[in-house]
């Protein structure tokens, strides 16, 4: 074999056998795997334990890859481009609140619309998956907002009117047992003065 043949590829020779086995990144030139964010490569182990010019690439918990995770030491370049390793978001919880996107996890970058219903809403409409695996800005509220004056309300008609609707039938319910708790009041108020009218 030429000397220089010989450089490039090393050869084990077994009982007149030529074996020629893949070269490592080293002898192959290529610099060190690209580092991963959140995430490990592991080189691939071939026979004999010689370490092949491939490595396999995972993330850490909590992360998903996006792009390949197999690299390949070709002309002392390592192909494809290195994968990323992004967020996922758990599922904001707001109650009362609705989200553009329902799902269990969300990916760095995604963008998720907050709607209330029949409530207000407190803080940001949009919120953004993160690299920490947190919401920014901060997850808002859905919470029951009302006019100044409903404050001083306690019956009537403009109680309906200062509640979300979700509340308004609870409200009709409340109010009209407060009025049969009242009309029972006054007819055993009344039964009493009889009974003590009739007794002198």
């Amino acid at each position: 074999m030429p000397p220089n043949l010989q450089r490039i590829f090393p050869a084990l020779c077994l009982l007149g056998v030529l074996f020629l086995l893949h070269c490592t990144p080293v002898l192959c030139g290529c610099d060190n795997p690209p580092v991963v964010a959140h995430g490990h490569h592991t080189q691939v182990i071939a026979l004999f334990g010689i370490k092949k010019d491939e490595v396999v690439y995972k993330c850490d918990e909590g992360y998903t890859l996006v792009g390949e995770d197999r690299l390949f030491c070709r002309s002392s370049r390592w192909s494809p481009a290195a994968p990323r390793c992004k967020a996922l978001c758990p599922k904001p919880q707001i109650d009362r609140g609705k989200l553009s996107v329902d799902q269990d996890e969300y990916i760095e970058s995604e963008n998720v619309i907050v709607q209330c219903s029949g409530y207000g809403l407190v803080g940001p409409k949009i919120i953004t998956c993160t690299e920490d695996r947190t919401w920014h800005p901060r997850v808002p509220k859905c919470e029951w907002e009302y006019p100044e004056d409903c404050e001083q309300v306690h019956e009537g008609k403009k109680l309906m009117q200062c509640l979300p609707n979700l509340e308004i039938k609870l409200a009709l319910e409340l109010y009209k047992l407060s009025l049969e708790t009242k009309l029972l009041e006054l007819q055993i108020d009344k039964e009493k003065k009889a009974k003590a009218k009739y007794s002198t």
